[in-house]
């Protein structure tokens, strides 16, 4: 979502994690998605974090002002993303994938990553003062950090979805809501054929 609404051109390679092509694995020897590499004019840099992506999108062009935000609103960002990079996407794998982490239940899990949840829907909750602000978490619009949480709440939410609208994260459910039916979100989402060696990627441009 940083990529287009930066305005970068870029190409795509949509991957199998099933089965990983060669290319990625020498960029990239985790395996994990997403992974960008970068050209500088002079070397290769590689990206393997959602949030190192879309901060390097963001030094490119920030055209509404995403990480224009008060210092102490700023400083909230950052707790929150940081909760969501470690402890939440930790919590969430387990979730759901429990197959792979028989430890626990996977109702264990998911609490795990309510806590963080909650501290979400509280946030919200102190941001509703008008109909806008129920829709963001840290200012009366946008900002990096709904569209860095936002898809990892709603790859939470689509493990169960039936259980997630019964819960009562009422504010985070229209938050997610929100987003899930944005123009931006609906525009990424295009779904595209799993990319094979010595194909030509696929040229995204804004």
């Amino acid at each position: 979502m940083a990529l287009a609404y930066a305005g970068v051109s870029y190409e795509l390679r949509e991957v199998s994690l099933k089965n990983k092509p060669k290319e990625m694995l020498d960029i990239s020897p985790k395996g994990t998605t997403p992974v960008m590499q970068i050209f500088t004019g002079q070397d290769f840099i590689v990206l393997e974090e959602s949030l190192d992506i879309m901060n390097w999108a963001l030094q490119q062009h920030d055209p509404l002002n995403w990480r224009d935000l008060p210092e102490q609103s700023i400083a909230i960002a950052k707790q929150l993303t940081n909760t969501n990079d470690q402890e939440f996407k930790r919590a969430l794998d387990r979730y759901k994938y429990p197959n792979r982490f028989p430890e626990k239940m996977q109702e264990d899990y998911r609490q795990q990553a309510e806590e963080f949840l909650q501290v979400l829907e509280l946030q919200l909750q102190q941001r509703s003062r008008t109909e806008a602000a129920h829709n963001f978490l840290i200012s009366d619009r946008q900002t990096f950090a709904d569209i860095a949480i936002f898809p990892f709440v709603r790859q939470f939410a689509h493990v169960d979805m039936d259980w997630f609208l019964s819960s009562s994260y009422e504010h985070l459910q229209q938050w997610l809501k929100w987003h899930e039916t944005s123009v931006m979100f609906e525009l990424v989402m295009q779904k595209f054929p799993v990319w094979i060696s010595d194909q030509e990627a696929i040229v995204i441009t804004p």
